[in-house]
């Protein structure tokens, strides 16, 4: 059996990421408390279910406590447990629950929006740790799916290393545990050829292999990865996650992303591209 638990913020897509899961097979369960996922499970394993999603967040606050026990006892009977965690930033959740009118699921208490995104961050603080973060804060619904259905697609009990692209204008990306900026190498943008393209097309590609400088920021950035990746799976660690940022998150982070995901082939290797949209 495999069981997906989404959590993370209010705000942050769960219901989009649950709704993907439901297209994908899986039977849903939405704010189930923490207390009760052995019993639910088990229910549904008499019933032959093989993929199950299941959403835990503040809803069922009282219970948040007992979740990581109850992932390890589920781990425990071989049961492929992976936990999903979504945030975005302060900023942007306002500005979802104004724009649609919702209100916070903690704002009974009298609340701002914003006290009760500290609230909520405080709430589930031990949670993010126990699983895959995704930063959704400049991301749309269908970069979102996408980034989901190859998360859960991923093979099992395997350290995943993610390398994602990113934009510094767009901010720092929350997810991320390593963070390179290259903002410093050649930038393909002030050619008005190379402006539209990114560092996935063959010339953006051929550009920076004409570069010396380009190679020697690979070289770096392979050998510290190489060193400290052992360091993770002594920690079993499932997730590291590689951001690589320039300006715009469109040419150099993108063929950085790209190259490392090569070279690190022989891994279990996820690529995103935060500032590009989603192959279709």
């Amino acid at each position: 059996m495999q069981l997906i638990l989404i959590s993370g913020l209010s705000g942050s897509g769960k219901s989009v990421a649950l709704r993907l899961l439901e297209d994908n097979g899986y039977y849903c369960v939405d704010n189930l408390p923490a207390t009760m996922l052995a019993d639910v499970v088990a229910l549904y394993q008499t019933q032959g279910y093989q993929y199950i999603a299941i959403s835990v967040d503040t809803r069922s606050a009282p219970t948040l406590a007992a979740l990581p026990d109850a992932m390890q006892a589920l781990k425990a009977q071989n049961i492929d447990v992976r936990l999903i965690f979504l945030e975005a930033s302060s900023e942007v959740l306002v500005k979802r629950f104004s724009e649609t009118r919702r209100r916070h699921p903690l704002s009974g208490n009298g609340l701002t929006v914003e006290e009760c995104i500290r609230l909520e961050q405080e709430m589930l603080e031990h949670i993010h740790e126990l699983g895959h973060r995704i930063d959704t804060s400049h991301l749309s619904a269908n970069a979102l799916r996408a980034w989901i259905k190859v998360l859960v697609d991923a093979e099992a009990d395997c350290l995943t290393l993610v390398f994602e692209s990113f934009g510094f204008k767009h901010g720092l990306p929350l997810d991320a545990d390593f963070v390179f900026d290259v903002r410093c190498l050649p930038n393909p943008y002030y050619e008005v050829a190379l402006r539209p393209l990114t560092g996935q097309d063959e010339a953006i590609c051929r550009f920076f292999e004409s570069e010396p400088s380009v190679a020697e920021m690979l070289t770096d950035i392979r050998r510290f990865l190489k060193t400290w990746l052992p360091r993770f799976r002594q920690d079993n660690r499932s997730y590291v996650t590689v951001a690589i940022g320039c300006t715009g998150g469109q040419h150099r982070s993108v063929y950085i992303a790209e190259q490392l995901a090569i070279a690190f082939a022989d891994e279990q290797v996820l690529l995103r591209h935060r500032q590009l949209a989603p192959p279709k």
